[in-house]
């Protein structure tokens, strides 16, 4: 009986925890905005590793080295559950993360299953940091749908180390992102029906300047829903799902962490957290701490 108690009180203080989120830099924002649209009775933490952003062209075992880093940090903090809104942290370390610690840990997966299960009919171009495209866990998803289209690979160094520095304002940048964007694309010739994953969460951020620069009916897949589905059902099967708040004047309690200690870098953080929350229709508040 004592035992039992001990546990429900363990569990209760669980409860109340925020879910951590953690990204090499912005991109993961995008991630955590949806989270927050469909979840907004948690609270949240979320840890940018801007000072060594981006992750996508280093070597995996740093990857791995600074992913350990940042999510100890969150862990000391104290969290419930974790969001590696990464996609190359989750490629080179999310099997190491989840052999450490037993709480509900997502990762990010380039959404090629939804592209290929979609009725497109065209091929599929996958875009991704070129340590995403190198490690195992892509080849392996892959291979998984190699007979159910054509899937091209096309690594983006600098991408994200662009987006990362330009933050979430690809209009005033235009010119620079699509100078990028028609070097990349240049060896590959879209129409109608084909199809772009989007394999890093920074990509999100300029979804619009990609649609302008192929200017044909091409489909943008990105993986942010899927992660955020597969949170949900883990926090409720682990019985750590917050209940809903009554209180119509509540707000979602975020604090935004960077390893960069400029102010500016948290007050952008925001901005960009808030600018996702309008374009995905979110009608809460928010309350950064």
């Amino acid at each position: 009986m004592k035992e039992m108690q001990t546990k429900l009180e363990k569990q209760k203080k669980t409860i109340d925890l925020p879910i951590g989120v953690f990204d090499s830099g912005i991109g993961g924002i995008s991630v955590l905005a949806e989270l927050i649209s469909e979840m907004p009775n948690e609270s949240f933490v979320y840890f940018a590793d801007s000072a060594n952003a981006p992750y996508g062209e280093k070597t995996t075992e740093e990857v791995k080295r600074l992913s350990m880093v940042a999510v100890n940090f969150l862990v000391d903090y104290g969290i419930k559950a974790l969001v590696v809104a990464c996609n190359t942290a989750t490629s080179a370390a999310v099997n190491e993360l989840r052999n450490k610690w037993e709480m509900p840990i997502v990762g990010m997966e380039p959404a090629l299953k939804p592209a290929v299960e979609s009725d497109i009919n065209g091929k599929i171009v996958v875009m991704a940091t070129p340590v995403t495209i190198k490690e195992e866990k892509f080849s392996e998803l892959v291979n998984k749908f190699r007979n159910s289209a054509e899937i091209i690979k096309l690594p983006c160094p600098g991408l994200a180390l662009l987006i990362e520095r330009i933050g979430s304002e690809s209009v005033t940048h235009e010119e620079e992102i699509e100078r990028y964007l028609k070097r990349v694309f240049e060896a590959i010739s879209f129409n109608d029906n084909d199809a772009i994953v989007l394999g890093c969460t920074h990509y999100i951020f300029i979804k619009d300047n990609i649609t302008r620069m192929i200017d044909k009916d091409v489909s943008l897949f990105d993986g942010n829903n899927g992660t955020v589905m597969q949170l949900d059902r883990l926090i409720n099967g682990n019985r750590v799902t917050k209940k809903k708040n009554t209180d119509e004047n509540s707000a979602v309690v975020v604090e935004m962490i960077n390893s960069c200690k400029f102010r500016e870098k948290k007050e952008i953080s925001e901005k960009i957290l808030l600018n996702s929350l309008e374009k995905l229709s979110f009608k809460g508040r928010v309350n950064f701490v």
